[in-house]
């Protein structure tokens, strides 16, 4: 038990490896530009070989494919988001988005009505969370 306690993986940092570099380039610029470029990097940074097939996924499919395609807003792309993370209870990936979402043009109004929709389609509980986390992102940044 000692040696395993004492014993410390080393982390080896990695590097991104996407499979289309167009969509990952485009993922990443879309994903700075919603979550914000600090937290990205911070993200980037700290994946070790493990993690940082997921960050290529993510960079990749989500921000690459799904919010660079045409006929959705980025705006309504962060509703949709705000409602089905607030209906799966994802609180940390939900304070997230609420912040990606003030970054798209969503106002506080805005989500309010989204968690209240999310109350009747989805349950309440599912909605107080929702409300509990976007008040505490509104109250760190003064809104």
């Amino acid at each position: 038990m000692a040696k395993a306690a004492a014993k410390k993986v080393a982390t080896k940092k990695a590097k991104a490896n996407p499979r289309n570099k167009k969509l990952y380039d485009e993922g990443m610029k879309m994903r700075k530009a919603v979550l914000g470029a600090a937290y990205v990097d911070n993200s980037m940074a700290g994946a070790d070989e493990f993690m940082m097939s997921f960050q290529d996924i993510t960079t990749e499919y989500c921000w690459g494919y799904a919010w660079t395609r045409p006929g959705l807003s980025k705006k309504s792309r962060s509703m949709l988001n705000l409602a089905m993370l607030a209906a799966l209870n994802r609180g940390p990936e939900l304070k997230l988005h609420i912040n990606g979402a003030l970054n798209n043009g969503l106002t506080k109004e805005e989500i309010k009505e989204i968690f209240i929709q999310v109350a009747i389609y989805c349950g309440i509980p599912a909605s107080l969370d929702a409300f509990k986390t976007a008040s505490g992102v509104f109250k760190d940044r003064g809104i």
